[in-house]
């Protein structure tokens, strides 16, 4: 009996000692998570210790110069012309980088240094703030190439120069690379390939015509398949499937 009484009291003694541990933590508990929360907020990127909102920088939406790096000196332009008949790539303009951009603006230009011209030398001109880059297709002139294949699907790209055409003024360099479809054409044409394909397909005349010489062999000595072939490219010619073997397109 007594050992069953010293038992529970020492069962109690512990459950005692267990609660007020319990009740001791949590104030301790509390005041490191409220510390804690304190730390997050002071340190967090949209706070900092003084109240003051944070200054952004934005980005400018253009370099502070602006003028062409990439084209001809004075040497390269005519001499001996009115100053306002002289090609814009010809003139030093001052540009306002920060203008914004389709906006049409007015820029003070000047021929450029050492260059000889007649009239007043210094000329107000108007133009539509954007990159030289941004020109619409028929304001530059692009080199071609034929180092590509015109008739893949997707159809090859190739990195041209383009330069802006001498009325247009913009800022940026005036030669600069653009990206375009491989669209180059060495003068074979679509009607007549079909037509071959249509009258003499049976002797791999359409492939001959086309520079597909072993198919076009291969043809001839199988009378075209026995016709299978034949009716195959028939479609594939009509349907532009089948083009010039050296990659480029119909005319």
């Amino acid at each position: 009996m007594n050992d069953r009484a010293g038992l529970v009291r020492l069962s109690c003694l512990l459950l005692s000692l267990i609660f007020t541990r319990c009740v001791s933590d949590t104030p301790e508990r509390e005041a490191k998570s409220a510390l804690m929360e304190n730390n997050k907020n002071t340190t967090s990127p949209g706070n900092n210790l003084t109240g003051a909102t944070p200054s952004t920088s934005r980005p400018p939406t253009m370099p502070e110069n602006c003028s062409d790096r990439s084209w001809r000196g004075a040497r390269d332009c005519p001499n001996n012309l009115p100053c306002h008949m002289l090609p814009r790539e010809c003139l030093d303009c001052n540009f306002n980088c920060s203008c914004e951009y389709g906006h049409h603006i007015n820029v003070t230009c000047q021929p450029k240094k050492d260059l000889d011209c007649e009239g007043k030398k210094e000329l107000t001109v108007g133009m539509v703030c954007r990159y030289c880059y941004q020109t619409a297709s028929w304001e530059h002139t692009c080199l071609g190439t034929d180092q590509c294949l015109a008739v893949t699907s997707p159809r090859e790209t190739f990195t041209s120069n383009c330069t802006v055409k001498s009325e247009v003024v913009c800022l940026g360099n005036r030669v600069f690379p653009k990206k375009l479809p491989c669209n180059w054409t060495s003068g074979y044409k679509w009607s007549t390939a079909l037509l071959l394909s249509i009258t003499l397909g049976g002797f791999g005349a359409d492939r001959f015509y086309l520079g597909h010489w072993q198919e076009g062999i291969g043809k001839l000595f199988s009378f075209g398949g026995l016709g299978v072939w034949t009716i195959i490219d028939v479609i594939l010619i009509a349907i532009r499937y089948l083009g010039p073997a050296d990659g480029s397109l119909y005319i």
